[in-house]
């Protein structure tokens, strides 16, 4: 794999993980959403991410969703792995162990969150984890949750080195400018920001790492086809009827608004794993109401353990 299977890709959907009442992962809930994700653009999976609530899954349960997702996707679109925490050797461990699983495009390595590491040991941190295995890797810039922020002049540092191929980036518009103008032609740069999707793409971003496209997903390719096309009133005005639904889905911790409306389309993607819960009854219908215009009171799960296999 390399950046090529990803160089033409815009729509990337942050896979949730479906899970049981009893909190076990609901694998045979994944063909179902795997195929309407298909049917409605979605051009690459990223999968044991933060949408897919990776800090409650463990190791083996990891293997068994990409075992699981490439199976039912069987090679019809680039799949990348979520590999990173904030220990840089288990980051190093488990990008070699991906990399020899076999059938992903990249590996997304995010920024180490609590240790509060300098930008000098947030690229040491990234170029080991790069060094270690054939696996390309996309570093995830969101301080909004891991508190540092992996500055512009520190990623641009990254991005001189041959196996770090992209970014998803989820601070400012200016520092998705200031990079797009100033990368090497072979690193793409992804808005993880859905709302930013309009204004990343109109900047030179190469696509964008989405939960919405999980229910949206034809506004978003509608969107970027017209941003292609040139027609940037018709773009923005997608844009504008678009944003009230991307405030939805973050109106309470995600993933849960979007689970809420997966939910309700009949996806059974189940409930939250602790310390994240559901949405109440109450959210959950102003959210299905934004989102998708309709309203019902869905089933409300408090939030479930992780089974003890």
């Amino acid at each position: 794999m390399s950046i090529m299977d990803l160089k033409d890709v815009k729509l990337i959907t942050a896979l949730v993980t479906p899970f049981n009442e009893d909190g076990s992962i609901n694998f045979d809930a994944l063909p179902k959403l795997i195929e309407h994700l298909l049917d409605h653009h979605t051009e690459a999976l990223l999968l044991a991410g933060t949408t897919a609530e990776s800090p409650t899954l463990t190791h083996d349960e990891e293997l068994e969703l990409f075992a699981a997702v490439q199976k039912i996707v069987a090679g019809r679109v680039p799949l990348i792995a979520g590999v990173g925490t904030n220990d840089t050797r288990d980051s190093v461990d488990f990008a070699k162990e991906v990399a020899e699983f076999g059938g992903f495009a990249a590996g997304l390595a995010i920024v180490p969150y609590y240790n509060k590491p300098t930008q000098e040991g947030l690229y040491h941190h990234f170029k080991a984890i790069a060094d270690a295995s054939s696996l390309p890797i996309i570093i995830y810039n969101i301080p909004g949750r891991v508190v540092v922020e992996l500055a512009s002049d520190t990623m641009l540092r990254l991005a001189e080195h041959p196996n770090i191929i992209g970014v998803k980036e989820c601070t400012t518009l200016d520092n998705m400018a200031y990079l797009i103008e100033n990368r090497p032609d072979d690193f793409l740069v992804y808005t993880g920001e859905d709302g930013e999707a309009f204004h990343a793409m109109n900047l030179g971003a190469d696509g964008v790492i989405s939960v919405a496209s999980h229910t949206n997903g034809d506004e978003m390719y509608e969107m970027l086809q017209a941003i292609e096309a040139g027609d940037i009133k018709k773009a923005a005005k997608i844009q504008r009827q678009f944003l009230p639904k991307v405030n939805a889905l973050f109106s309470v911790a995600s993933p849960a608004p979007v689970k809420a409306v997966l939910n309700y389309l009949g996806f059974d993607v189940g409930p939250l794993r602790l310390p994240l819960v559901s949405c109440t009854e109450e959210e959950a219908d102003k959210i299905i109401r934004v989102v998708l215009g309709k309203t019902k009171r869905p089933h409300y799960v408090t939030g479930v353990l992780r089974p003890d296999y």
